[in-house]
This record gives structure tokens, C-alpha cells and sequence, in this order.
């Protein structure tokens, strides 16, 4: 009867009984150590709990959400662009010292009624510009240059909202990673400042310089420091936004593909000073002193290209070494671009790729044609505003090559 109703353990040894006495590992169960698959609907943590409420964050968007910060920041890159070939125009019309004073929101609204321009006018006429170089100017042609500098300052505004608006949106909607918060937090900082330095560099244009009877104009130091800022701010916002919208190639990290990326971040940042050298070409008029190519004048290498001291000042103030050393940087950088294609040639590349090398030989030598039609005609307005343009171009161009070259992250 004992054998009966209490079987030897040897006998429930491997049969299912055993299972149903055997002690169950319910506190593992009950404390969730253990990841299982979530149906739809569960969340694991609070935090998704509270991100999927609308209360919260969470540390990793999703890749919708990157997605759409992506599209976000190239629209904000191209708003930049805007800018920066709209006050290319502005400078080419000398109409930046049109507005002789800042206000953050009063002048949004333009003068309306006769008395209004007539009392705008009064003001310019009391600055440099209008006493030396536009004493005869009527109203009407005023108004054309006070609407350029108008526009390019409203524009302004419409980058920083582009910026300001939507990051405060994605943050409160917790879209944005902790890295990626700092990213934003820097561009916004940067759209901002860059309305400080544009006033800046106005205000050099506005100053009395009783010792001097020079055309006025701006600094163009303040000038270049004005266009490097946006051209930052553009290459930043450019570069995450590629960052995110185009997944990485797995590239074998061979000896030549890491040669051929260190070619092409050097190719990008030579790109960035010819194009920053063009503000100061711009700053001085420098493409009015010798318009011949390929020589300048008579000789490759004019004899009033080291004129001031110490020499160094002829770098940034002589307006004949400034032209030297844009078409130097100029040549320098379409024979790099040209070197960087052929070595794209050499390497087992995908297609995307080999379509960005493309792409920018392409630029690179349309940007040399328009560089050198824009000196031999004079720099006509619709030509040089071309040849700005053509930089920032080029510029996207070596910044999405770099893009898909870059290093797929472990």
C-alpha cells in the first residue's frame, strides 16, 4: 500500500508529475528579470509607457523620429542657403547700409505711407555711404536698396524660426537623443549669434572715418566672419541631416578607402577657405583690380602684390593679393576635387558614391568657368550672384561625398 500511493522517486523520475512538485521559479517571473517578447501594445519600461501618454522621454528616438529630425534640418540647411546667396546679392547692390539701425521687431513693418520713407531716407542720408557715393540718389532707387537689405534681414528671421520653433517641438516630444540635443542646442546658439555678427558688420559700414575717403563699406574682416558662421551653420545642419537621412555603406576599411577619406576631408576643407577667401574678394572689390586670365595684367605675378607692411596685411587688406590668393586657392581646389575623382576610380565603390564623386568634378569645373567669366566681364551682378552660389554648391557637394564615405559606427 506504502508502494502504492508513494511511488519510489526513481519511478516519477523524468514523467510529468515531477514538473507539477517541483518548485517553480516564480520570483524570477514575478521581478521580470528575464526580456520577453512584447506583444504589441506592452511596454517594458516606464518611460516608453510615459512617452507613448505624452508625459516624458526617451533616451533613443525611434528611427521615424530620425526621419523626420533629418528632413527638419536639411530644410533648415536650405533656409541657410537662401540666406547666404541673398546677402551675396545684397553686397553685389551695395544695398547693405540701406538700414541704419536694428530692432528685433519694430522694423518687420516697412514704411508705408510717404511720410514714413521720406523720414527713412533723412536717416540714411545723414551716414557715410550716401555723403560720398550716393549724394544724388532719389527715393525711389533708396527704396530698391532699403527693400534688398529688407528682405535679407527678414530672412534672417525666417532661418532662426525654422531653427528656434521646431527643435522645441521635437524636445518636448522626446525625438531628440541626449547627443543630438547638444547638435541642436549648438545650431540654435549659432542661428542666433549670426543675427549679432550680421549688426556687427553693418555698423562698420556706418562709422565716420574722417581719415579716410574711401568708398565706405563693411569690414571685411567682419564680413568673413559673417559668411564663415553660415557657411558653419550650413555644413553643420548639412552634415547631420545626411548623417541621418542616408544609412552608412559597409565599406571594408582597406588601406586605400581610408586614404581616399582622409583625401576628401582635406578636398572639403580647402573648399571651405576658397569659399571663405570670396568674402574677402567681395569685402575689397577685389575682383575689379585685374579682370585677365590666366595672368594678371602682363605677368603671372604683379608687382603691386606685396605693396603694403608688414606683409602679412596684404593677405586680408591688399585688394591684388586678395584676387592672387582666391585664384590660387581656386585652382588648388578643382585640381584636388580632380585627383579624389580618379582615386574614386581605383576602389570598388557602391553607386551612390561614385555618383557623389561625379557630381562634384561636375561642380568643381562649372565653378571654375563661372569664376573666370565672372572676373573677364567685370563681375556683372547676375554672374557673380551665379558664381556665390555655384561655392555653396560645390561645398554640399564635398559634404556628401564625405557622407558617404564616412565610417559606419560599431
Amino acid at each position: 500500500m506504502q508502494r502504492l500511493l508513494f511511488p519510489p522517486f526513481r519511478a516519477l523520475k523524468g514523467r510529468q508529475c515531477l514538473q507539477l512538485l517541483a518548485p517553480r521559479a516564480a520570483p524570477r517571473a514575478q521581478c521580470d528579470c528575464i526580456r520577453r517578447p512584447l506583444r504589441p501594445g506592452q511596454y517594458s519600461t516606464i518611460s516608453e509607457v510615459a512617452l507613448q501618454s505624452g508625459r516624458g522621454t526617451v533616451s533613443l528616438p525611434s528611427k521615424a523620429a530620425e526621419r523626420v529630425v533629418g528632413r527638419w534640418l536639411l530644410v533648415c540647411s536650405g533656409t541657410v542657403a537662401g540666406a547666404v546667396i541673398l546677402g551675396g546679392v545684397t553686397r553685389l547692390t551695395e544695398s547693405g547700409l540701406s538700414m541704419v539701425d536694428w530692432h528685433l521687431i519694430k522694423e518687420m513693418k516697412p514704411p508705408t505711407s510717404q511720410e514714413e520713407w521720406e523720414a527713412e531716407f533723412q536717416r540714411y542720408q545723414q551716414f557715410p555711404e550716401f555723403k560720398i557715393l550716393n549724394h544724388d540718389m532719389t527715393l525711389t532707387e533708396f527704396k530698391f536698396i532699403w527693400y534688398m537689405e529688407y528682405s535679407h534681414r527678414m530672412w534672417g528671421r525666417l532661418v532662426g524660426l525654422a531653427y528656434i520653433l521646431p527643435a522645441a517641438y521635437f524636445w518636448r516630444k522626446g525625438w531628440l537623443s541626449r547627443g543630438m540635443k547638444g547638435r541642436v542646442l549648438a545650431l540654435c546658439g549659432l542661428v542666433c549669434f549670426q543675427g549679432l555678427l550680421g549688426w556687427y558688420m553693418v555698423k562698420s559700414g556706418l562709422e565716420e572715418k574722417s581719415d579716410s575717403h574711401d568708398i565706405p563699406r563693411v569690414s571685411q574682416y567682419r564680413l568673413a566672419a559673417h559668411l564663415g558662421s553660415a557657411l558653419v551653420l550650413y555644413c553643420a545642419s548639412l552634415w547631420t541631416s545626411l548623417s541621418l537621412l542616408l544609412p552608412p555603406h559597409k565599406l571594408p576599411e582597406t588601406r586605400p578607402l581610408l586614404q581616399l577619406r582622409r583625401f576628401a576631408h582635406g578636398t572639403a576643407g580647402l573648399v571651405f577657405l576658397t569659399a571663405l577667401s570670396g568674402a574677402f574678394v567681395a569685402g575689397l572689390d577685389a575682383g575689379l583690380v585685374y579682370n585677365s586670365f590666366p595672368k594678371m595684367g602682363e605677368s603671372w605675378i604683379p608687382e603691386d602684390l606685396f605693396t603694403f607692411s608688414p606683409i602679412l596685411r596684404n593677405v586680408f587688406e591688399n585688394p591684388t593679393t586678395v584676387q592672387f590668393d582666391h585664384r590660387i586657392l581656386g585652382i588648388t581646389s578643382v585640381t584636388a576635387i580632380t585627383v579624389l575623382y580618379f582615386l574614386s576610380r581605383r576602389i570598388p565603390l557602391p553607386r551612390r558614391t561614385k555618383m557623389a564623386a561625379v557630381t562634384l568634378l561636375a561642380l568643381a569645373y562649372t565653378q571654375v568657368g563661372l569664376g573666370i567669366s565672372t572676373l573677364l566681364m567685370y563681375v556683372p551682378t547676375p554672374l557673380a550672384a551665379t558664381h556665390q552660389s555655384g561655392s555653396l554648391a560645390l561645398l554640399t557637394g564635398a559634404l556628401w561625398l564625405m557622407s558617404e564615405l564616412r565610417r559606419v559606427p560599431k
